[in-house]
């Protein structure tokens, strides 16, 4: 069991946020095999507080879809303050600061990654988070912003000394953005320095580097990302292997088209087919991954305009 504040969950594997990934109906389709606690896309504090369209929308939400993280991203005390404000009439279970996008439309505004170089900020940033949220208040870190400051555990301390109920780390720098290798020393570090739950976060690709992840850092739970991605078995996979060691087989083609169909049909009810059917070529790429004289398909996946072109697309796997 993982407790984070409050909220005590039976898994400790988390369904990360991801930009433009973890909808609704990617989050409840993950739930139906397996995952507990799933986290909203990134969130934008100026733009919610604003109203703005866009962040509204990635609030939405429905029964099944808790326990719930919805993750902001910022540097503004003021935008944070009245983006809180506006969630208060949102129901949900964790409020997660995002200190740990690497990307540059970001960190160029001081946001993300950026607030790694300045921990005073994200103190007080963090303080603010815990003063006004009605909800455990996490934040999410990288191991520092290039491999000459690696700050991690600093920045954990700092985090845990503002209040927050949990830290998520990534192993990686921001500069590393995604490549290189994972460093489980720096997650290692962190959990060593602080008492509230650590999850770790980074090429949890397996259910063998899930356990990796546990057995050399000792963190308390799990971000699962990448891993998941054409892969919402992945919860199970990960569950069995850490249980008794043994390793599933990938599911049927039957069942994976059955899967496809289920996620198309779900983003299409939810966003409409204007909307689901480009959002959801990617999605098509990533489940069609390693199966045999795929590309003429996700050529033409990635041409589909309408449920029915992609519907039969998917009946040729």
């Amino acid at each position: 069991m993982l407790t984070i504040g409050k909220l005590k969950l039976k898994s400790n594997l988390i369904l990360a946020p991801m930009a433009g990934i973890t909808d609704l109906p990617y989050r409840m389709l993950n739930r139906k095999f397996g995952a507990e606690l799933a986290f909203t896309e990134m969130v934008n504090a100026r733009s919610l507080s604003y109203s703005n369209v866009k962040a509204l929308e990635m609030l939405g939400s429905a029964k099944g879809d808790r326990p719930l993280g919805i993750q902001l991203v910022g540097n503004e005390p003021e935008y944070l303050n009245r983006a809180i404000e506006k969630l208060h009439k949102y129901k949900f279970d964790i409020l997660d600061f995002n200190a740990a996008c690497p990307e540059r439309k970001v960190t160029a505004k001081g946001e993300g990654a950026a607030l790694l170089k300045d921990l005073g900020k994200l103190k007080r940033l963090l303080k603010i988070m815990v003063r006004e949220s009605r909800w455990p208040v996490t934040v999410k870190i990288r191991a520092g912003w290039e491999k000459n400051s690696v700050n991690a555990r600093e920045t954990a301390v700092v985090a845990e000394d503002a209040g927050v109920s949990a830290i998520f780390i990534h192993g990686r720098t921001r500069n590393q953005l995604y490549s290189g290798s994972v460093d489980y020393g720096v997650i290692k570090s962190v959990k060593d320095a602080v008492k509230v739950p650590v999850i770790g976060s980074g090429d949890v690709l397996s259910a063998q580097l899930a356990k990796k992840m546990f057995d050399e850092t000792g963190c308390d739970g799990i971000l699962l990302a990448r891993g998941a991605l054409g892969n919402p078995w992945f919860f199970r996979e990960v569950e069995t292997y850490l249980e008794d060691g043994t390793i599933q087989e990938r599911p049927s083609k039957e069942t994976v088209v059955k899967t496809i169909k289920y996620h198309l049909n779900s983003s299409v009810k939810c966003f409409g087919a204007k909307r689901a059917i480009p959002a959801f070529r990617k999605f098509f790429c990533w489940y069609t991954k390693g199966l045999n004289n795929v590309r003429p398909l996700r050529v033409a996946a990635c041409a589909a305009e309408t449920k029915k072109e992609m519907l039969e697309i998917i009946s040729k796997i």
